[in-house]
């Protein structure tokens, strides 16, 4: 199987539909964010488009050219004073009026919309997941399935069966597997790396009661498998009650967010091409979609909160070019009373787009490199 192969392999032709809706809809609506700070505030919006590139269709409408690219990769908007204009003698100066013009409490707040928006969409998406789905609870295991004649049948263990303690030990809310810190109910699979005697306590139709067996991880040197497939327990919840989860669970992945963007910084500066769980590149993102597609809408909503996470820190980075760049540049020039000189400005912002065009240059080869 050659590297295309590989590719067309792993993805899905609804998968790839589902990345281009859910990441078109992340993206429009950030920039409609930034679209309705600036108009908001008297400044002009010359173009939005939906997409890059060549641009495929176009509107005048209330004085913005609304565009659809030919690439559904992205978006923006060219919002009239935050780009150089030309002094009529083929040379490029500082804008004076729209965007520039605008306090910095203005320019921050069209910035930050942004990224803003896509985090209150994905604490939306979680509301809704969590009310109508129930809340994990971390230190339960669910058993999903039974494997029909696998060593689980024989010990009578059931679908529903809730696992709330091994070997006479409450799961605790997180375990270290295999180095990482993970929720307690994935320790499950960690025991049974071990032989000896272990006890499941189950919670079954409200009755707890004790599963004992000898296990051996390996026998004739074949890996043994207990025969279920199981997932947190999940406790139903209010609406109130899942809006205030969604932001504690917004809250516990901003030190994840961090480690992730710094382990990909790491690799990216060490060119280290080997794969990481934690960040994916656009094939790799497609074939996390291409996967939830196939298992039901509430995975791929589970997948459009991450990548709504993921959009909003990553703007948020302090990289010029970005969302988060700007607003520095923004909070510089009102700290030094003046704003940045044209060259000043120009200079910064052109060194962080080269890195960030070689950082997702990056990330795309080491997506590829996974195939061959």
């Amino acid at each position: 199987m050659n590297v295309v192969q590989g590719i067309a392999a792993a993805l899905t032709p609804l998968g790839l539909l589902w990345t281009v809706l859910i990441i078109g809809v992340a993206t429009f609506l950030h920039e409609l964010a930034h679209y309705a700070l600036a108009r908001r505030q008297g400044v002009a919006v010359h173009s939005f488009s939906v997409g890059m590139g060549p641009v495929l269709l176009r509107r005048q409408w209330r004085g913005t050219e609304w565009r659809l690219s030919l690439l559904p990769i992205g978006g923006y908007v060219e919002i009239d004073g935050m780009a150089p204009e030309e002094d009529g003698q083929g040379s490029y100066r500082q804008p004076t009026r729209g965007f520039a013009a605008l306090p910095v409490w203005g320019k921050v707040a069209i910035l930050l919309a942004g990224p803003l928006t896509n985090l209150l969409l994905a604490i939306g998406l979680m509301t809704v997941s969590f009310s109508s789905q129930g809340v994990a609870v971390p230190d339960r295991a669910r058993i999903e399935e039974v494997v029909p004649g696998s060593r689980a049948q024989t010990l009578d263990l059931r679908v529903g069966d809730v696992i709330t303690a091994i070997d006479g030990q409450d799961i605790p809310e997180t375990a270290q597997v295999g180095g990482r810190t993970v929720a307690g109910w994935e320790g499950v699979r960690d025991v049974l790396t071990k032989a000896g005697p272990h006890t499941f306590t189950v919670q079954r139709d409200g009755q707890s009661r004790d599963v004992r067996f000898d296990w051996s991880p390996t026998v004739g040197g074949q890996k043994q498998l207990l025969g279920i497939r199981y997932a947190p327990d999940v406790q139903p919840v209010s609406v109130g009650a899942a809006f205030v989860r969604a932001w504690q669970v917004t809250g516990e992945a901003v030190p994840q967010v961090i480690r992730s963007f710094a382990g990909l910084f790491q690799r990216f500066f060490t060119l280290d091409l080997s794969r990481d769980e934690n960040v994916s590149g656009p094939i790799g993102t497609a074939e996390i979609v291409s996967r939830a597609a196939a298992v039901s809408p509430w995975a791929l909503v589970q997948v459009a909160i991450l990548l709504n996470l993921s959009l909003a820190f990553f703007n948020l980075i302090p990289i010029p070019g970005l969302d988060g760049g700007r607003i520095v540049l923004a909070l510089v020039g009102a700290l030094r009373g003046r704003p940045l000189t044209f060259q000043q400005e120009q200079a910064i912002n052109f060194a962080g787009f080269a890195f960030v065009m070689l950082l997702m240059a990056f990330v795309v080869v080491r997506d590829v490199s996974r195939f061959f």
